[in-house]
């Protein structure tokens, strides 16, 4: 298929409007069979759930195009498992699991000139997401719902190279211990917009959330996973209830031990530990690993002894090696790479 004329090396990582999009609706209980539409807009009453008591779910992922020239995505399965329980924690009906990807599928098709060329440097990002469109006055749950998958091409999220974060530990909470910091739901990333711009504009690049019941405990920033590595070379992330199950997590362990031989453990991490690790980085959809280079944890500096100028070494290895299984450069275990 020929590309759409797209300066794909200066794409920033921002919306670009695509061609496609799949949209189903729930009504009397069952969902339809959805259709791919052109419209890019959505009109909902003003007194629809999504706008008065946040009910709405979302999903992050990636399509790619591989080195030898086939689009794929990336564990579409986990995505459509962890947004089933996103819904049924906001009491939202499940889109089935199968047709979820299969709806991921058909738009990426449906936008396959969008797809950035292999070497470029940028991916087609896909967001799945659903919300409560009838009105709702009463504090209740909708009735009815919609069901969107659409795509957008991103640049590198890295622009002009890998330049390691420095992040602070942060005053606010991001999720109760019996809360919804473990689903992908909007509210929580609406009340972290607050903790983010404070960050910034104390000259953080992100937050480091602790555990809100004793705050002493490592959780995660407002959007993606910590992920450490001790001085003996052990991978090890937190290990909470309130903690969104990354899949970009869960299979750079699986890389750590499989492919690298690793020793690779998810517990809890103390903050106290920290000044204890080799390397440091923030792990999600977006950018895989973003290393980070020193916490600042009240006025008290914690520089880990990967540095403030490039990637750890084993950092480096891990994103390396997943972006190569991403890419079709290293061999996928099953099931892990999907092709449109």
């Amino acid at each position: 298929m020929e590309k759409k004329s797209i300066d794909w090396a200066n794409l920033g990582f921002g919306y670009v409007q695509t061609d496609y999009r799949f949209v189903s609706n729930f009504k009397d209980g069952a969902w339809d069979e959805g259709i791919m539409a052109q419209d890019a807009n959505i009109v909902i009453s003003e007194c629809a759930c999504v706008l008065q008591y946040a009910q709405t779910v979302f999903e992050g992922m990636k399509a790619y195009t591989t080195a030898d020239g086939r689009t794929v995505t990336f564990r579409p399965d986990l995505n459509a498992e962890r947004m089933e329980q996103s819904a049924r924690r906001l009491e939202m009906p499940v889109f089935p699991k199968d047709k979820f990807v299969e709806a991921v599928l058909k738009t990426i098709k449906a936008n396959e000139a969008y797809v950035p060329p292999y070497g470029s440097g940028a991916t087609l990002y896909v967001r799945p997401f659903m919300f409560g469109s009838n009105a709702v006055i009463g504090v209740k749950p909708a009735d009815e719902y919609q069901f969107r998958v659409f795509t957008t091409p991103v640049g590198p999220y890295f622009k002009g190279g890998v330049k390691p974060l420095t992040i602070r530990v942060c005053d606010f909470d991001r999720a109760a211990p019996k809360g919804t910091g473990h689903i992908k739901a909007g509210l929580n990333y609406a009340m972290s917009l607050y903790a983010i711009m404070d960050a910034h504009k104390e000259g953080y690049d992100e937050n480091m959330y602790l555990d809100a019941a004793t705050r002493t405990k490592v959780e995660e920033t407002g959007g993606a996973n910590f992920l450490f590595v001790t001085r003996d070379g052990k991978v090890v992330t937190p290990k909470s209830n309130s903690i969104l199950p990354s899949i970009t997590r869960r299979s750079l362990m699986h890389v750590a031990k499989e492919y690298l031989g690793m020793e690779a453990e998810e517990r809890e991490i103390y903050v106290e530990e920290l000044a204890d690790f080799a390397e440091c980085g923030l792990c999600g959809t977006a950018a895989v690993i973003s290393p980070v280079g020193k916490v600042v944890d009240h006025g008290k500096e914690i520089c880990f002894p990967s540095g403030m100028t490039e990637m750890g070494p084993v950092t480096r290895k891990l994103y390396e090696t997943l972006t190569g299984i991403q890419m079709g450069t290293i061999k996928a275990p099953e099931g892990w790479v999907v092709e449109v």
